[in-house]
């Protein structure tokens, strides 16, 4: 009998050995629900052409697309799923739940496996993922480290998150770092997969205790910030961070190796600021890449673009609650702002209970 689930933690916590996916390889690949494997029982070609008969003749599309469902679905029990033994518990689902995930989960009861669906399919966990992150306010409690470009905001999330703080780092479920040259290889997921690792995540945290949050626009890279997250986060008190410009420079230096390395495509990415910043300010930047000056570049980029754009981004925004310097932004200088920043967040919001 199908599975129903009321909240994104409850399913995944679905308590199954697998997670099966049978949508086609496109539609897996929008999104899906978190580790889910995708076996399909109709590839995109497959179901594109049942999908069109379907208009035409609904008899004839249900006729091709069984034998096609039943060959694939065969292609699977003798290839990836032929070395899992009688105890294998596998969960089951398709877009709605209905005759794609039906037909695979038959096929493995019949084999001896305990299999079942999920009602409603991949659809009940948008509808899941869309309640908690559109339909109602945030349970958690949230705090945001705040502070100029370059301030290692990112690497000090995942030290807090070493310690032990609830971090959710937008910018890594985005794959952006959230500036004009924040693009990472690999491209961003779509806005359902970005959703989903988001909801995941937050599923996974303890709404009794703060959560720690970087400061951001709405929007990472191409990807929007929820409205119950970015109305969670508009209200949420902060820690700014701060840093020595030096310091700034030799970090984003590091940090942006991949692009800064990339001379025509900087140039490319730094060209859409004229505008903004003007010719000769651009023109500049250009010089200094040209030259191979790449710290004279993060630092001219810092104060030239970042302070500035962050000065104007920060109208309207409330007072930190709490201010942390870092003195060097190495790892020792990480570690330690990573851990004032512990102590002003449990100043800021205790723990309840």
């Amino acid at each position: 009998m199908p599975l129903e689930y009321s909240s994104p933690a409850m399913l995944l916590d679905h308590g199954f050995d697998s997670l099966i996916d049978v949508r086609s390889p496109g539609e897996y690949a929008e999104d899906h629900i978190p580790g889910a494997i995708n076996l399909p029982v109709l590839n995109d070609a497959e179901r594109a052409r049942v999908g069109t008969l379907y208009r035409q003749n609904p008899f004839e599309a249900r006729k091709i697309g069984a034998a096609l469902v039943f060959r694939n679905a065969a292609d699977h029990v003798e290839n990836s799923l032929l070395q899992r033994d009688g105890g294998w518990r596998p969960l089951v689902y398709c877009w709605r739940g209905g005759q794609r995930s039906g037909t695979l989960a038959w096929m493995l009861r019949e084999i001896g496996w305990r299999s079942d669906t999920i009602t409603g399919g991949y659809r009940s966990w948008r509808r899941l993922v869309k309640a908690a992150l559109y339909d109602r306010p945030l349970p958690h409690r949230l705090v945001l480290l705040d502070g100029d470009t370059g301030t290692a905001k990112t690497a000090l999330l995942h030290r807090l998150a070493a310690r032990g703080v609830q971090v959710v780092d937008l910018e890594g479920l985005a794959n952006h770092r959230g500036s004009l040259l924040g693009a990472r290889p690999g491209g961003q997921p779509t806005q359902k997969g970005f959703e989903t690792a988001l909801a995941a995540r937050l599923a996974r945290l303890d709404p009794a205790r703060p959560v720690l949050v970087e400061a951001e626009s709405n929007k990472i890279g191409e990807r929007n910030l929820p409205p119950a997250l970015w109305a969670a986060m508009r209200v949420a008190p902060r820690i700014r961070v701060s840093a020595p410009v030096e310091a700034r420079a030799r970090f984003l230096n590091e940090a942006y190796d991949d692009v800064l390395s990339d001379a025509a495509r900087l140039k490319d990415l730094l060209g859409w600021l004229r505008p903004h910043r003007g010719h000769a300010v651009v023109d500049g930047w250009f010089s200094l890449i040209d030259a191979g000056e790449r710290l004279a570049l993060t630092r001219a980029l810092i104060e030239q673009h970042y302070d500035l754009a962050y000065r104007r981004s920060r109208k309207g925004a409330g007072a930190a609650c709490a201010e942390v310097e870092a003195l060097s932004l190495d790892a020792p200088g990480v570690e330690a702002a990573a851990a004032r920043i512990e102590a002003a967040l449990g100043e800021i919001m205790p723990q309840e209970g």
